[in-house]
Order: structure tokens, then sequence, then C-alpha cells
């Protein structure tokens, strides 16, 4: 090692002039020196090198008590350059430090976290003592290096050394973080055997450790037995109590405390207040009378029980209160702050006013001064995604960025969702790769990301990905694949994570079980859906809800209802997903009365608030029945008579039973409400066209072309074997389009010949042609169902998905399609899926 310039400047031979007879020592050298230190002088005539001819300058160390007090005053302000400074004099010097000094710098080392260079040292120290080794596990156990701590307690005990309860504190503090209740109970014994059990201090540490494994039980058992107990013991249990959310048992644990004569401090409260945060029945009541002690104890103005009482009250609704009281806190700090604009966030339905709040908290805060957290950016990008206020978190990331912090994971993980709600592919993987530790958060942000963007195959390219990186996936990622799966029908792939999931013990999760059943349910499979549910021990409302709405979207609407009314007597509450199921069942299966009947049990039996969806269901029921007067008065007195999704059921109606007075009234109060969505415009225009109105129907295409609107193209597809084959209407880019239209043109000329009349007038390209041939018989979904039909074995059903309605003319061609071929065809749409079987369809024609 270099001896450091700053310490002595040398010159150069020969241009040695003259010497001053004193060493001038750095700043951080002199408060440790004495008015006229010894070591530093040197006499005024210095021996000459024979070789040079030149003066030799001598460099003198200093003795054992300077070099401490310079390792301790570097391990207390944690700056670790004065430290190598000093350690680097001593190389210089060869001077021999002793254990104590040694033990010194090992400290020094893991203060400043430089554990590795910490570890050198103690591998080259010749002689070690239990100080030495403690140091170690305590540094490691506080870098994060949990394993090392562990391994490091092992060889103490190798050493035969006698360990001592700091021995044990590091490591009890690596198991409590790892939840290594195995090591911890082997630790526990060896303290139990060289009878350290007895110390308070120990006995605290294992009440930690077995609470952070989730074993509070234990824990409160080692408590029950144990004398000498201090406040830190009653407040490792209480916070072990929280941890698990046993939040009764923690009100009971303080008053027990209380009882005993122990005052109740920051810590204590704290915890308390965190457990009346809770949604259960009285606990803010009981939060309300702590508040009413803690300014009875004087102790409202502390800070961390001010920011605790924030916490607690937006956590529970009461905002005005947490404002009052974050306003009362006379020393704010990034904490108060933060559990403030946390709230806020917490809120199911954000409003505009909490989300301005929280925007003003972010600025104030950082016009007092107060830097801002990682975790205070967390929870600004989140509440961006909420609001959908992408402009703002795009400012955000660029604080983020001259902050230096875009590298922390969750920070990662909020900015990929960012851009993943923009769909930004580009500067999602932008978020991703700058990323440097990729936890499984950050994994599941950017498959969901890809997911909610409809890019499945990259969802599922990154799945592999993550599984080829080494990293275990959780619960949440499961769900997310079997989602992606679910949305492009690719039930061989949700097969193949299903039984991954199975395989790592995570299908046991009941978010993973649930997202089982829509995937087999939304790739046509309703029967393994109903297995998988049947499979389930003990199932929850989602469970039963995913169950209604896949037999609901399959046009079971008996089976629907049946699961309903068994849900009920098992007694688990409906929620609102639960009833648009049923609402959806009704209309799809045109129950008018039940479905009548239901929509009031909501209101009336259940107290539940309606919404846009359920209002929806009910004028399509109304409507699909042909009571289109009732249906458009529905609308007017629901609420919602300004929301476009309740006028275009209503429109697609009046298309079916070719109410051209209706449908004109209803399609422009549609268009005057979102002018941009082209499907209003196409469905008055096949309501002109099918009443043979060509003029109309002409200038609702002109008005189209003169807005810039333009229909979605439709695209089917089919999963066969491991791949998906995607089609657009005309098609001819696929390797087996000579063969495709080759089959399809014999099955049409089959089903001509039992009544099939080609349709030319059905929608907006109805008169396009593609190589002569109108383009109506080359639709997306003929094309994909006549590959299916060339490759899979007649046994086979034939599942295609859309991702829009299917039209009459190919409706009716697929029923004639599955009686000529003999085989059955399943057809999804956006709304509901098609099963045809032998010339006719689940739907009844009624869809």
């Amino acid at each position: 090692m270099k001896f450091p310039k700053m310490l002595l400047e040398k010159k150069k031979p020969g241009k040695l002039n003259c010497l001053s007879n004193t060493i001038v020592l750095p700043n951080f050298l002199v408060p440790f020196t004495q008015s006229k230190p010894s070591f530093t002088a040197f006499p005024s005539t210095l021996p000459v090198s024979p070789q040079l001819s030149q003066p030799c300058l001598r460099i003198f160390s200093l003795d054992s008590v300077a070099y401490t007090k310079l390792i301790q005053f570097s391990a207390k302000s944690e700056s670790l350059i004065q430290g190598k400074l000093a350690h680097a004099h001593m190389i210089k010097t060869a001077f021999k430090p002793c254990l104590f000094l040694f033990n010194n710098m090992l400290n020094m080392y893991g203060k400043c976290g430089e554990m590795r260079t910490a570890q050198k040292l103690f591998d080259r120290m010749p002689k070690s003592s239990v100080i030495s080794y403690n140091i170690l596990i305590s540094g490691y156990a506080e870098m994060g290096s949990y394993d090392k701590a562990i391994g490091m307690f092992s060889e103490a005990r190798m050493a035969c050394l006698k360990l001592d309860k700091f021995s044990y504190a590091g490591v009890l503090s690596a198991c409590g973080q790892t939840g290594d209740l195995e090591v911890g109970k082997v630790i526990h014994g060896m303290a139990v055997v060289c009878g350290l059990v007895r110390q308070v201090f120990l006995t605290n540490l294992f009440i930690d450790m077995y609470c952070k494994c989730g074993k509070v039980d234990q824990a409160r058992l080692l408590f029950e037995s144990s004398d000498g107990l201090d406040i830190v013991s009653w407040n490792s249990l209480i916070a072990g109590y929280v941890r698990v959310g046993a939040y009764e048992e923690t009100l009971e644990l303080l008053i027990k405390m209380h009882q005993t004569g122990l005052s109740l401090n920051s810590f204590t409260l704290g915890s308390a207040f965190k457990a009346c945060s809770s949604n259960l029945v009285n606990m803010i009541d009981y939060g309300k009378t702590l508040h009413g002690y803690t300014v009875k104890l004087g102790l409202n103005s502390n800070v961390v029980i001010g920011t605790a009482l924030v916490d607690m009250y937006v956590k529970t609704g009461f905002s005005d209160y947490a404002i009052q009281i974050f306003r009362t806190i006379p020393d704010q700090n990034v904490v108060a702050f933060n559990a403030m604009i946390a709230g806020f966030i917490q809120i199911e339905a954000i409003s505009k006013e909490c989300a301005s709040e929280a925007f003003n908290l972010f600025s104030q805060m950082q016009r007092r001064g107060i830097n801002p957290s990682n975790f205070t950016f967390s929870s600004m990008i989140k509440l961006c995604n909420q609001i959908k206020a992408f402009e703002y978190g795009k400012q955000i990331h660029a604080q983020i960025c001259k902050n230096n912090i875009q590298s922390d994971e969750f920070i990662g993980s909020t900015l990929i969702e960012l851009y993943s709600l923009l769909g930004s592919s580009e500067d999602q993987f932008k978020c991703f790769n700058s990323t440097p530790k990729l936890d499984i958060v950050s994994w599941t942000s950017m498959i969901a990301g890809h997911v909610h963007n409809g890019n499945f195959e990259s969802a599922l390219a990154l799945f592999y990905e993550l599984l080829a990186s080494g990293k275990k996936p959780d619960e949440f990622i499961m769900s997310t694949m079997l989602g992606a799966c679910a949305d492009l029908a690719a039930e061989r792939s949700g097969e193949q994570v299903q039984g991954f999931a199975l395989k790592t013990g995570l299908g046991v999760f009941s978010i993973v079980q649930n997202s089982q059943i829509s995937m087999y349910a939304k790739s046509g499979n309703i029967t393994s859906a109903r297995l998988t549910f049947d499979e389930i021990k003990n199932p929850d409302v989602v469970s039963w809800s995913v169950m209604i709405c896949s037999n609901a979207q399959h046009g079971h609407a008996a089976d629907a209802l049946n699961l309903f009314e068994l849900m009920k007597s098992y007694g688990i509450f409906p929620n609102h997903i639960t009833f648009l199921g049923v609402l959806t069942a009704c209309s799809h299966g045109g129950l008018v009365e039940e479905g009548l009947r239901y929509y009031e049990s909501m209101k009336n039996d259940y107290g539940m608030k309606t919404n846009v969806q359920h209002c929806a269901c009910v004028a399509d029921l109304l409507s699909r029945s042909g009571s289109l007067v009732d249906a458009e008065n529905f609308i007017l007195n629901s609420g919602f008579k300004d929301n476009p999704v309740m006028w275009r059921a209503l429109l697609s109606s009046c298309r079916v039973y070719k109410d051209t007075v209706i449908g004109k009234h209803v399609a422009e109060k549609v268009i005057e409400l979102d002018p941009q969505e082209s499907s209003s415009y196409v469905l008055l225009y096949n309501i002109y066209a099918d009443a043979g109105m060509e003029s109309p129907a002409r200038k609702i295409r002109e008005l189209m072309e003169h807005r810039g609107i333009k229909k979605e193209p439709g695209q089917s597809w089919i999963e066969l074997g491991n791949k998906v084959h995607s089609f657009v209407v005309g098609d001819v880019s696929h390797p087996m389009s000579h063969l495709i239209y080759k089959k399809l043109e014999e099955m049409l000329e089959k089903i001509r010949k039992i009544g099939y009349a080609d349709q030319n007038l059905v929608s907006s390209h109805s008169r396009a042609e593609v190589k002569g041939i109108s383009m109506v018989n080359h639709h997306s979904e003929k094309l994909a169902a006549t590959l299916g039909i060339i490759s899979l074995p007649q046994s086979a059903s034939v599942k295609v998905m859309k991702n829009l309605r299917v039209c009459h003319d190919c409706h009716t061609a697929m029923k004639l399609f599955s009686k000529v071929e003999k085989r059955e065809i399943i057809l999804r749409d956006p709304l509901r899926f098609h099963h045809f079987r032998g010339g006719s369809c689940s739907c009844n024609d009624y869809w």
C-alpha cells in the first residue's frame, strides 16, 4: 500500500533544497496529539544517504493509544478514508497492532460497510478473540449477509471460544431477518446449555427472533416463563403480535403491561396505534382512547407518536383527523410526510382532492428542505399510476434520476408500472434494465405491464427468462402468467404454468387457483375450470365469483345461478363481481324477471351500491328481450345516463330488432358522448345497411372518414401445439394459406347446399373484395377455424378467439361448419363464448 501523500510530501532526488524540521500532520490527526508531540519532531540535522548524498526522511510511527483514538474516531464518524489513512500509516511504519487495536480496526471497517476488508484483516490477524468474532457476526448481520453471520458464529464455536451475549445477538438478528426458525431453535438450545438464557438481554432477542419467524406463540411462552422482564421485552412481544396481525391480542397485552405499572413509551404506543389502524370492528375506538391517553401523558407532540397517529387515522378513513394531527407535529420529518402521503394513496377510490393534497404535501416537504426518501418517491409514482397522472410521474422520474436513486428496486417497480400504463415498452425496458437488483416485485411489474398492454407472447418470454435467471417466482407472478394465458386463450401454455406452480408448491395459494379457473374458462374449457373449482378446499368469494362469471360467459345461465344460491347457503357474502356475473348470466340467458329480481336484491338485501357495469347488464337484459323503451327509461333513471357504455348496450339490440328510429336516436347519443369510438358508428351503419337504407349508411361512412374514425381491425387466433396463429380478414401471410383457403372454399360449398347464403352487406367492409372473393367469406374467425379443422384430429374441439363481436354471417357459417364437419367449434368474442355443435349454438342465437 502506498504511503498517503497528504501525510508526507517527499521531494524527488536532486530536487531537494531544504526540509522543515517537522512533519505537517493532516487536520484529522491534530485533535489526538499533544501540543508538542514528540513523535512529529525531527532533528535539525538529517542523516544523509550515502548512495544519494541526500538527506533521508525517516517516518515514525504513532503509539498504540494514538492509533486507537484515530480508528475509534473514524468508526464513530463512519469516515472510511480517515480510517484507511491511519491503517496505511501503520503498515508503512511497520507498526504491529495489539489485539485491542485490531478489534477496533475490524469495528471501523464494519461500521463503514467494508466487510470484505474486515474479513481480510481478520484472516491475517495473528490472534483473535470472541470480540473479533462478535464484530464480524454483527457486521455481516447489519449488511444483510445473514449466511456469513451464521457461518462466523459456527467458526467461533469451532474455535472453542466462550461465546457471550453479543455473539448470540448478531446471529439471532440474522435468524430473525431470514425467518430461519430451525437455526434459531438450535441457537436457543445452545444458550440454555451455556446458562446465558436467563439474561434479559438475550431473552428479548429470542422473543424478537420467534416473532419475526412468525412463531408468536413460542415467543409468548418464553415471555411468560422468564423472570426480570423489562419494557423491551413487552415491546418486542407487542410488535410481534402486530406483525402477525393479531391486533386484539396486542391490545390485551398492552392493557396487561399498563396494569403492571410499566410506562408506555413511544415504541409501545406506535405498535398499538398500528394495531388500531386495522379494519376490525371497534379497533378505531380503541385507537381514539389511546390517543386521549397519549394527550394526557403529554406525548402527543412526540414526532414518532404523531406519525403513528397520522398513519392510524388515514388508514381508517379519518383523513380530517390525520391532517389536523399532522399540522400539530412540531418537528415534521420525512417519516411524518411519508405517512401522510402513503395514507392518501391507500384509499381504495382516491378522489381528486386526496390526490391534490398528496401532491401539495410532496411540494411542501421540498420547499422546507426535507429531502424525500426512496419511499416518498415510490409512493408518489404509485399515486401517479393510480390517477393516471403520467406527465407528473415523468417529472418525478426526473427528480429520481437527479437524486441517483433510480436503481432502488421498489422505485424501479413503480416506474416499470408507470411506463407500462403509458404503453411505452421501450421506456419500460429501460427502467427494468437500469435496476441492478431485480427482485421478484420488479419482474412481476414487468410481466404484468406486458399483459396489461396485450403483449402476451412477450410476457411468456419474460417468464421463461425469469426462470432461466434462477429466481423463484412467487404466487403473484404465477397468477399474472395464468392471466396472460387466459387472455391469449393459450390453454397448453396455461397447463404448463399450472404444472410448474404445483411442482414449486405455489399451486395451493388461492390467488393461483382462482387464476387457474379463469385460465381454463377463458380458453373455452369450462369443464376443467369446474374441476379446478371443485378441488379447492375452502373457496373464497373470489373463487365463487370467478366460477359464476365463467359460466355466464359460456352461456350456462342455470349453472351460474345455481352456484350463486349454493354460495349463499355456505354463508359466503357476495361482492360486486359476484352480482356482475349473476346479472350477466341472466342477460345472456334471457332471464329478465330473474335478472331484475337479483338487481333489486343487490341493492335492498345486501345494501350494495350499483355501478355502471351492473346497470349496463340490466339495460342489456331489457333491450335483448325487445323491451327497448323500458331499457331507454332505465338508462335515463340509472344515474349513468352520460356513460356511453349504457347506450351502446341498447344500440346493439336496436340492430337485432331492426328499430331504426330508436337506433338512430341512441346512436346519436352515443356518438355525442364518445365521438372517437368506432363501434358506435359501425353499429349505426349496420342498422341502416340491414334496413336497406343505403343513403344514411353512406353518410355514416363519410362521417367516419371526415372525423378520421377507423374501425378496429378484427383479429382471430388459435393455439396449436405450443404456437399461437393469428389472422386478420383476408390474411394470406400464413405458411398454410393455400390449404386454408382451399379447405374454406370446400366447406362454404358444402354449407351452401344446405341453405347458407353469402351475406355481402353485413359490416362496414362488406363491399370490399380480395382476389375477387367477398371479404365476409374470409373473415379472420373463419380462417382460424379452418386452420384448426385442418390441423387437429376429429375428436378435438376447435377453439378460436376473436377481439371483436362475431358477425351474423360468421355465426351462421360456424353453426353449419360444425354440422358438415361433425365437430365442435368454440368461438370466444369479447363478451361471451359460442359453442357450435351439430348446427346449433349454445347462445341460442341470442347474443
